[in-house]
């Protein structure tokens, strides 16, 4: 179960007075099995606290092994929009899901459930994020670039991604609950996941949903191209196959929307993190097919340039 960790972090990150600091100290009692690091990075349109909690595995690298890394970023423009929207926007899903993974994750270690290999969640914490127009709803803004998001919530040691996003201002998903999409590595959007199909029906108990994505989507922002939203932004940075979780609704709502996070939803998702992490880490969970993907490169060439901004 994820969902008391799930309304600790929603209760703290409701706050026009959240940090990075706040999820130091939401993490704090677990500090032996959890390193929280955090810093502000000050943008073009405000400032916002980088967070990365890294949960160390009995065989991962951090304790000498070769058991894989997964990591889970919580993607969004901020957490909040302040002034001109009061409490927890749609937009901070991302962030809470990848916090209460964070705290859950950490329980279990102190618990003696300890995984075999190490995770790394990142996110970043704005209480007063800007906001700007999109079709069909506004979307949040961010105060910092794609380019500083990615530096800082994406590191070498993933040997897999895990990108939560809110994913409810389009007419493509309509679905309430969470929808996983096809992996993408290095500019190739490949099949969906077999395993994550898989674990996504094990831990919801109903047929696995999948979302649309395109070549636009897998492009740096900035480029004047339309972006369902950030969901894939973190598969430009990185070789490591790449899976956007998108936390999503029936209807069209704006992320600078509040009073549209449902807590039933982010638990869900942080519960089909948590069991992602548990078979990456013992190699029961494969993102892609290898030796698929390797024919691709043999008969068509890298598409890796798809990462970088023209």
């Amino acid at each position: 179960m994820s969902l008391s960790q799930t309304l600790k972090v929603f209760e703290a990150l409701d706050s026009a007075h959240a940090t990075g600091q706040t999820v130091v100290d939401l993490l704090a009692p677990y500090g032996k099995w959890a390193k929280v690091e955090t810093r502000t990075i000050q943008g073009p349109r405000g400032k916002t606290d980088f967070v990365r909690v890294t949960v160390p595995g009995t065989e991962g690298k951090q304790a000498g092994g070769s058991a894989p890394t997964l990591g889970i970023v919580g993607r969004l423009g901020g957490v909040g929009a302040r002034p001109t929207r009061i409490g927890l926007v749609s937009d901070g899903d991302g962030a809470v899901a990848a916090v209460a993974a964070a705290l859950k994750l950490a329980h279990m270690r102190e618990q003696g459930d300890a995984l075999p290999g190490d995770v790394i969640v990142s996110t970043h914490i704005c209480a007063d994020a800007p906001t700007r127009p999109h079709q069909p709803v506004d979307f949040m803004d961010s105060p910092v670039d794609t380019e500083s998001l990615n530096e800082h919530e994406i590191s070498e040691e993933m040997d897999a991604v895990l990108s939560i996003d809110t994913t409810k201002g389009n007419r493509i998903l309509n679905h309430k609950g969470y929808a996983i999409s096809p992996t993408v590595k290095q500019g190739y959007i490949l099949r969906v996941s077999e395993d994550l199909v898989r674990i996504m029906e094990m831990t919801s108990g109903r047929p696995a949903v999948t979302f649309p994505i395109t070549t636009q989507d897998i492009t740096p922002y900035g480029n004047g191209i339309y972006h369902l939203n950030s969901i894939l932004q973190p598969s430009i940075a990185t070789q490591a196959p790449t899976v956007g979780v998108a936390i999503s609704t029936v209807s069209a709502v704006p992320g600078c929307g509040t009073g549209a996070s449902d807590e039933a939803d982010i638990a869900a998702t942080v519960r089909f993190a948590v069991e992602v992490a548990k078979e990456f880490g013992r190699g029961t969970c494969s993102f892609f097919d290898q030796e698929e993907y390797q024919r691709l490169l043999a008969l068509y060439g890298s598409l890796a340039h798809l990462q970088k901004r023209q």
